[in-house]
């Protein structure tokens, strides 16, 4: 079997599959990378002399006892569990190998973790991968994971002799460059007054940092210059530094969250996001709640503790995990009906909380505003097919529709984009590696290639300054925030005639025109059109609604000269106003909403003023 090289820099190897493979990149079009040019430090496939178990060994002591407090169900349930078994990656995947050679590579180390260190994703198109290697995030890749920063009197005292024997230590300790326990001693965040296997106590694993392990990725294979656009290495080497922040950025979800409010300590959400405590600080406090309970079976004679974290992960994927299900045999995967329904439940709910949204007038404009109350941008995380968009709907006295903003067609899943919101960020090709691929410069979903950020208006979250996003590579791309702001307002003018508006808040997990691309561009295998066919089994990855406000047009004031008085005076003002001589009163004349400034507004300010309420 081929090794990796022996030194971060210097290639000792390039087997004779992945020079073929290469060069058959390199004639159709893909970037004729190797292995060696996806290499990332920490631990190194077959280092560890007891392999990861078996997530459904843990199942043994760790599930069906307690619904709020047993890790292993509602794990299983998550996409952290089915992330090996994700359709959306699969055809994801394919199209990575595809565009730059051994890609995949990057791509298996976090979605199948137990393979991947196993020695099993040399063949980066997962074709070697084992049933257990399936179990994604499993039970073994979290809870032998060791805090690549070694920190004296907190960390295991064992971990600085496992770091100091890696051969390659992380550069910046995410981007995928886990560090593993090479000895089947697990860690959490207990000291256990049982210990039915090895324990170590470990503080990191309710930090942020050990979530972004694989939620802050960069491309290896490019640096970034000092004009801050990122140009390709010298192939078939390892990246220079190995620093994550010298590469580009495809993902940035914990580098935004370190340059918010949240970072700094807990931050009072009133317990918006569940569990027992209201102040939030860490990925874990809002995607793990607290909750009281045992962490293993009670029969083994665990504490009851009031701080278990709930093992939910939920985010924001609501249709997924009905394609693995459909997919894969229950017996595979242990997921039934009742718990995919809880868990996609779960995932609503969190983007329900995730949001706010207002709306007021301001003269004929309906002023929408939405308040992000997460810790990383709204939305967040892989920007694949991910959107949020406003929806702004206007209607006459009769409950027409007058005009609707961003209109989505549930049969077509097409979103009118163009007249409304759409906070997303998009990614592309320079022209340079464009006329590599021979695709077009400019926006692409080929994210293994890109190396250009074209969009990013996403709303960001508390404590957010240019600068600190800036250093971490987070910054917005055509769209500006204020410092501070962690909210987003856009105006919609109404049309005549409105006396009601709806606005609303909705997010996509997977839109057509990226399930599309995955089904189009794949040239390697079935994947993409698999991933499209549960798409549209599954309801084409229906749009969530996180908010919902009504706004009220017909709320006139009868004192339209402002003077304190509903009297004469008024309808003397407004007569005079609908003469063309305006400038006793700032409201809108068209006081019936009638599309005309004429003299059935005088009438109806009469009536109102008399007492016959607003028109």
């Amino acid at each position: 079997m081929s090794k990796r090289s022996t030194r971060v820099g210097e290639v000792v190897w390039v087997s004779a599959l992945g020079a073929a493979l290469a060069a058959v990149s390199a004639a159709v079009g893909g970037i004729g990378t190797t292995i060696q040019d996806f290499f990332i430090p920490g631990s190194q496939p077959m280092s560890l002399a007891v392999p990861l178990s078996s997530a459904q060994g843990c199942a043994n002591c760790h599930a069906f006892y307690d619904a709020a407090a047993e890790p292993y169900t509602p794990w299983n349930h998550s996409m952290m569990a089915q992330a090996a078994r994700d359709p959306i990656f699969h055809a994801c995947l394919a199209i990575a190998n595809q565009d730059a050679a051994f890609s995949g590579d990057l791509c298996l180390r976090c979605h199948v973790p137990q393979g991947w260190i196993a020695g099993r994703s040399e063949d980066t198109t997962g074709g070697a991968l084992i049933d257990t290697d399936m179990q994604g995030v499993s039970c073994s890749a979290c809870h032998r994971m060791v805090d690549p920063v070694y920190r004296p009197g907190e960390s295991p005292a064992v971990d600085q002799g496992i770091l100091n024997s890696l051969a390659f230590p992380p550069q910046t300790p995410h981007n995928a460059s886990f560090v593993f326990d090479p000895q089947d001693r697990r860690r959490g965040p207990y000291a256990l007054d049982i210990t039915p296997h090895q324990w170590q106590q470990s503080p990191f694993h309710r930090t942020a940092q050990m979530c972004a392990t694989c939620h802050d990725v960069s491309n290896p294979i490019y640096s970034r210059q000092v004009d801050g656009t990122y140009s390709l290495n010298a192939l078939d080497t390892p990246h220079e530094t190995g620093n994550k922040y010298d590469q580009f950025p495809i993902e940035r979800t914990y580098s935004e969250w370190s340059q918010s409010a949240f970072a700094l300590g807990p931050v009072e959400m009133g317990g918006r996001f569940g569990g027992n405590i209201t102040a939030v600080s860490s990925c874990q406090d809002c995607h793990m709640p607290k909750t009281s309970g045992t962490g293993c079976d009670p029969n083994q004679g665990p504490t009851y503790r009031t701080d278990i974290g709930m093992h939910q992960f939920h985010g924001g994927n609501t249709w997924v995990l009905r394609a693995v299900d459909a997919l894969y045999d229950s017996s595979q995967t242990w997921l039934n009906p009742d718990d995919i329904d809880t868990s996609i439940e779960r995932a609503r709910e969190m983007l329900r909380r995730a949001s706010d949204l207002s709306a007021y007038l301001d003269g004929p404009e309906l002023v929408v505003t939405v308040v992000n109350q997460t810790g990383h941008k709204l939305p967040t995380g892989y920007p694949e097919g991910r959107r949020m968009w406003l929806n702004v709907k206007f209607f006459d006295a009769g409950g027409g529709l007058l005009v609707e903003h961003g209109h989505y067609d549930a049969v077509t899943a097409d979103l009118s984009a163009g007249d409304t919101k759409v906070y997303e960020a998009k990614l592309g090709l320079s022209p340079a590696i464009a006329a590599v691929l021979g695709e077009p410069a400019g926006e692409s979903f080929h994210f293994a290639a890109n190396n250009v950020w074209i969009k990013d208006n996403r709303v960001p979250p508390r404590g957010f300054t240019n600068a600190g996003f800036a250093s971490v590579q987070a910054g917005h791309v055509g769209y500006a925030y204020a410092d501070g702001h962690y909210w987003d307002q856009t105006r919609f003018l109404a049309p005549p005639g409105t006396v009601r508006a709806e606005a609303r808040v909705f997010f996509q997990t997977t839109s057509k025109d990226y399930i599309e691309f995955l089904r189009d561009e794949n040239t390697t295998n079935t994947a993409g059109q698999v991933a499209y066919d549960q798409w549209v089994l599954h309801g084409k990855s229906a749009p969530v609604e996180m908010d919902f406000v009504n706004v009220d047009f017909n709320l006139c004031d009868p004192d339209f000269n402002a003077d304190g008085n509903a009297d004469q005076d008024d309808v003397l003002c407004m007569i005079n106003t609908v003469a063309g001589n305006p400038g006793c009163s700032t409201q809108d004349p068209d006081f019936n909403r009638d599309g005309n400034v004429d003299q059935d507004d005088v009438v109806a300010i009469i009536n109102a003023v008399a007492g016959g309420g607003c028109p």
